[in-house]
């Protein structure tokens, strides 16, 4: 059974992707009250934060991964700026990032954060940069290609400031990783 609503004529309308993503946009931006669903662990109905473990109540990103038609991790490049301004409160309009010609980093990540879905299943999402232990960007490719076992051991995460539209009736899952907080909005 397909997860895509089709008419008589086979014509897509949506597809479950969309829906799921567009569920995980509406808890991130209502910040629901964690206290509701203790035992939850539906990527759908867990309040944001629920998947996060003991940091649950400052959670601001569901950070999920895209499966492709053929069963392959969708993926995105990512760059990260030298100079990166993380004060609270800060009323710069770039979300404390400053832009500049030299990137610190750059990779390769399959972790994103659901900004905005619009029009017949479109999606902004923002690439999230894998991060090791101890902070430093993890590397989760292997000759040439994604390496699962890398992939799923990241725990930790950067927003950057890559963000791609995705057309999401071209995607066949999605996995929710962990509710995460990445001081998102929090400089406007």
């Amino acid at each position: 059974m397909s997860c895509f609503n089709h008419d008589e004529d086979r014509h897509h309308h949506s597809g479950c992707v969309c829906d799921v993503l567009r569920a995980i946009k509406d808890l991130q931006d209502e910040r629901v009250d964690h206290d509701d669903c203790i035992d939850c662990k539906d990527c759908l109905i867990a309040p944001l934060g629920d998947l996060a473990g003991r940091h649950r109540r400052d959670a601001d990103t569901r950070v999920f991964t895209l499966t492709t038609l053929d069963g392959s991790l969708f993926f995105a490049l990512f760059h990260l700026n030298k100079h990166r301004d993380d004060r609270k409160g800060s009323d710069d309009s770039s979300g404390g990032y400053q832009y500049c010609d030299d990137y610190d980093e750059s990779g390769v990540s399959v972790f994103f954060r659901v900004e905005e879905v619009f029009n017949n299943c479109c999606a902004r999402l923002r690439v999230l940069a894998p991060l090791e232990k101890d902070h430093d960007v993890a590397d989760i490719t292997e000759d040439g290609g994604i390496d699962l076992k890398k992939a799923a051991k990241i725990r930790k995460f950067r927003a950057t400031q890559n963000c791609i539209t995705v057309d999401l009736t071209r995607l066949l899952s999605v996995q929710c990783i962990r509710d995460v907080d990445l001081n998102i909005g929090r400089h406007r």
